[in-house]
């Protein structure tokens, strides 16, 4: 492992308090160092390792660990590199990482770095994963808000919980990531909600002024309509997650092309462009079917057979189609004619 990624897992394992990655990095540096007769070095290396206790993640969070029922927290292992993304998207995803980074610098001059981001498009196009890859960046945990354990049937009681979630959140740095953030964020005009709901987002908006910039807010939301006016205000980034290009849906058809044992017998662009606009989740699991399909077959079928059986397929699904006012769905036969409608048969389809 090269000196760099060394240095890099050495920071990570102390701030999460990986005791095991810890000791395999130090003792990586050690014997580095012995290889270049930097004895002393070494030695000074292994007392350290041997001397200094490893506060875990836990304990760190300890003061404010009534919180901790309200996310879930986890390691990000997707990286910026990895997605595939919009060149604005891209561009501001990484200048909220770099504030983050150097925000020592940006604080010797009397400035904070932007901490709260908005991610707003159709489901499955990456907005859980810019999160991710944040948290991936900047070496901190990924704390995703549940909002079964945090919304309450009572009085008051989501509004107790908001506090212990942004207490818990505080403790350390982290990014702190509210998905489907139109649940907490509605629009407090809606003559259809609760007086209830509008001190839940009065609430939330004061939690969110007072966070430290430290504590990075992801928030993603497939219906930015439906947020109110306010909680637009409080976000420093807002970045558009729109639907693939064919070009975008491409590239992602490639890399797993890429890793393939023999060649499909198509191109990524012409596989893309049979199954029309979809999102990146839809073509990730399309992906994963083929190859699915072709170890179970056991060397029975090729990879060329079995994408062209799952195209066919493809083209019979179950999918959304919006008519401006409501939301149905339609059966489409590999013809692209309807078979039937999902409306008339009462057939209820989740979004991804």
């Amino acid at each position: 492992m090269a000196r760099s990624d060394l240095l890099v897992s050495l920071v990570k394992a102390g701030a999460s308090g990986d005791r095991s990655s810890l000791t395999s990095t130090v003792e990586a540096l050690v014997a580095e160092e012995r290889a270049k007769s930097h004895n002393v070095l070494a030695d000074r290396l292994h007392r350290a390792l041997q001397s200094v206790p490893v506060t875990t993640s836990s304990e760190l969070r300890r003061p404010s660990a009534a919180g901790r029922d309200f996310v879930i927290e986890s390691e990000p292992r997707a990286t910026l590199e990895s997605l595939i993304l919009t060149l604005p998207a891209e561009q501001l995803t990484r200048q909220l990482i770099e504030e983050q980074r150097r925000a020592d610098l940006l604080r010797a001059q009397g400035m904070q770095p932007r901490h709260r981001v908005l991610l707003s498009g159709p489901p499955g196009n990456g907005k859980t994963s810019i999160a991710e890859a944040i948290a991936e960046a900047v070496a901190v945990p990924l704390l995703t808000v549940r909002y079964d354990a945090l919304v309450g049937a009572y009085l008051g009681e989501t509004n107790a919980r908001l506090a212990r979630l942004f207490e818990y959140a505080r403790a350390t740095p982290c990014v702190l990531f509210f998905d489907e953030f139109d649940a907490v964020g509605k629009e407090r005009g809606d003559v259809h909600e609760t007086g209830e709901i509008k001190r839940v987002v009065s609430f939330l908006l004061m939690q969110l002024d007072q966070l430290p910039s430290y504590v990075v807010v992801v928030a993603a939301t497939n219906h930015a309509e439906l947020l109110d006016r306010a909680v637009w205000r409080r976000f420093q980034l807002r970045i558009d997650m729109p639907m693939p290009t064919r070009d975008a849906m491409a590239v992602l058809i490639d890399r797993f092309f890429d890793a393939w044992p023999e060649s499909p017998g198509m191109t990524a662009k012409a596989v893309a462009t049979q199954m029309g606009q979809t999102s990146f989740a839809e073509v990730f699991e399309f992906c994963q079917n083929i190859r699915r399909r072709h170890i179970l077959s056991q060397g029975g079928e090729t990879l060329k057979s079995v994408l062209a059986q799952e195209l066919r397929l493809w083209k019979t699904r179950i999918r959304e189609e919006s008519n401006g006012e409501s939301t149905g769905t339609t059966i489409v036969a590999p013809g692209g004619g309807n078979t039937d409608s999902a409306t008339d048969r009462r057939q209820d389809i989740d979004s991804a």
